[in-house]
């Protein structure tokens, strides 16, 4: 629809509502920069230049002082709720450091209450300071096979969900769904032709022959290679690139490489976070620290700005509305003092200053939650004998398998091989090496599963921790060195209506409630950080020598990158993508 009192402005008919005054344009459009003023009509850029014309009685006056002129950055791929925020209190977060856009499915919420729960989450960012453009997740859960949730979503919610306004394309579409031929995810894909929507890619560690039929299947963009190689292979298939930071997946160092040493052309390149916490962003900042990353490795500022906002905007076919300062687009516009160190001095989303300096200057407002995303755990309680692994041999050892973690990237686990002993024909965890038990709890109440498997690298002496924020499926994810403490720990989360919990001796230690769909909360930035760092803490304190053990627990359920995973299907080969036995042998 035209907006006519934009159009007014835009051509000096009547004043504008803001105009500001005095920057230095950051033209991501041609790669300039030079003096300019910008007239704001609403929420919307209605000129840029020379503002002279634009300026009435009531127009409210900002002054750049020379400062640089930026579109608002937009982060091209992330989960929002695996930061444990709400929409609300995430958007506080990140519009600080001048993230004022994002690419996101809300996957989380959507398996654990549906659309309903997607459109509560989109309803809340409209009263934001960040824009959410929507990916429809091409199939979810996108567990292979498939996990229980919530609420599963195909094609015929993709009917409903493709016409929504705020739908931008098919999100995180794994690479085994278009390999195997996944019917319901090709109906899809058939649908968003229909609808003239693009398709987004999730094609980790992907080789040269992945990368062709990825490319032969229309995936427009990705953000998941672990290497410049697979990186620059993506581009040359004429598939766009997403570069990932996060202190989950920190591979922007690594992957710049593509345009630092190999040379790409960086116009089809952008930037992304995926998962992030409080704790990674307070400080260091979102986008922001990404761009000075890329300067730091020999980008050009503007180059580097360009792929945090009009780089992104382009490949996901929204730089008609952000991306650029320009007529038309909203006015989401940072003032930086620095290019090259790059600091969002104001920031205006929308038209008006949601921060300065680095903190927000008005407090968030989240709004009241329904039923349907408070009240959403159903679970039996549970007891240590439920989690005993059992066999037939009273006595004896048992070889198994054990998930190993990598301690420099959360998805990644590799095999380990160990030999724990057998009393009373149980299987016992060994602290001494390492190995501890693991267990999924389905939280949705729709079945009874609650596999135990092995896991190395928590280092845990005593105790359990738990969380139910756990993607894909956001069931009940628990790993301990005692079955009674799992069990407590589960049982903890459940009371909670969904959470994260450290429990020795029967006793909680700590505990972060995340009632909302049990996977966020509406705590500030702040005291989110505060929380996850004193469970963190604890969890040290039985003995884990993981900087982050919780943000390791979250992923243990994704099996989009190999090798293994467990979701309440049991211990899953993430090549084969089988359930298999973690029991391989049991002597006497």
């Amino acid at each position: 629809m035209i907006d006519r009192s934009l159009l007014d402005v835009a051509y000096g008919r009547t004043a504008a509502d803001t105009v500001v005054t005095g920057g230095r344009l950051v033209n991501v459009l041609t790669g300039e920069i030079y003096p300019a003023d910008v007239a704001i009509s609403g929420a919307r850029i209605a000129a840029v230049g020379d503002a002279t014309r634009h300026r009435g009685r009531d127009t409210t006056v900002i002054r750049a002082d020379g400062r640089y002129l930026t579109p608002g950055l937009i982060d091209g791929h992330v989960h929002v709720e695996c930061s444990k925020l709400s929409v609300t209190m995430f958007a506080d977060l990140v519009s600080r450091y001048g993230t004022t856009s994002a690419v996101s499915g809300l996957d989380q919420i959507l398996v654990v209450a549906g659309l309903e729960g997607v459109r509560e989450f989109l309803a809340e960012s409209r009263n934001t300071a960040l824009r959410i453009f929507w990916g429809a997740p091409a199939k979810a859960p996108y567990t292979v096979p498939e996990s229980t949730v919530g609420h599963r979503f195909g094609p015929d919610e993709h009917r409903v969900a493709q016409s929504w306004p705020e739908c931008v394309g098919l999100w995180e579409t794994v690479q085994e769904f278009v390999e195997h031929g996944d019917d319901e995810v090709f109906r899809a894909f058939e649908l968003a032709d229909r609808n003239r929507l693009p398709i987004f890619g999730c094609a980790p560690m992907a080789d040269a022959r992945r990368v062709a039929g990825l490319a032969a299947a229309g995936i427009r963009l990705d953000h998941e290679s672990y290497s410049a190689e697979e990186t620059l292979e993506k581009l040359r298939n004429g598939i766009h690139v997403i570069l990932r930071e996060s202190a989950a997946a920190p591979f922007l160092h690594e992957n710049i490489r593509v345009l630092t040493e190999f040379g790409a052309a960086p116009g089809r390149v952008a930037f992304c976070t995926d998962d992030v916490s409080a704790g990674d962003l307070l400080g260091r900042g979102h986008l922001d620290h990404l761009v000075r990353m890329a300067v730091d490795a020999g980008v050009d500022p503007v180059t580097a700005i360009q792929m945090a906002t009009i780089n992104c905007a382009t490949m996901y076919r929204i730089d008609q509305s952000v991306g650029a300062v320009a007529p038309g687009r909203f006015a989401d516009i940072l003032l930086v003092d620095d290019l090259a160190d790059f600091r969002a001095q104001t920031v205006l989303a929308g038209g008006v200053v949601v921060a300065r300096d680095g903190r927000p200057v008005r407090r968030p407002e989240p709004p009241e939650r329904s039923p349907l995303v408070r009240e959403t755990i159903v679970l039996r309680e549970i007891g240590g004998a439920d989690l005993a692994p059992r066999v037939s041999q009273p006595t004896g050892e048992a070889h198994v398998l054990a998930m190993a973690l990598s301690p420099d990237v959360a998805f990644v686990r590799t095999r380990k091989d160990a030999v724990l002993p057998v009393r009373d024909g149980r299987i016992l965890a060994d602290v001494h090496r390492d190995v501890l038990y693991v267990t999924v709890a389905e939280r949705y109440g729709r079945t009874s599963h609650l596999p135990v498997a092995f896991v190395h690298g928590f280092g845990l002496t005593a105790g359990a921790i738990a969380t139910s924020a756990a993607p894909d499926d956001n069931n009940i994810v628990c790993v301990g060195a005692d079955t009674e403490d799992m069990a407590a720990a589960v049982d903890a989360i459940a009371r909670a209506g969904g959470g994260q919990v450290v429990v020795r001796d029967g006793q909680v230690l700590a505990l972060l409630p995340l009632p909302i769909g049990g996977i966020v909360a509406d705590l500030p930035p702040e005291t989110m950080a505060e929380r996850e760092q004193a469970l963190d803490k604890c969890a040290r304190e039985l003995g884990s020598g993981l900087p982050s053990p919780f943000g390791h627990l979250m992923f243990l359920s994704i099996t989009a990158i190999p090798e293994y995973a467990i979701t309440d299907l049991g211990l899953i080969d993430c090549t084969t993508f089988e359930p298999i036995d973690p029991i391989i042998e049991v002597r006497t």
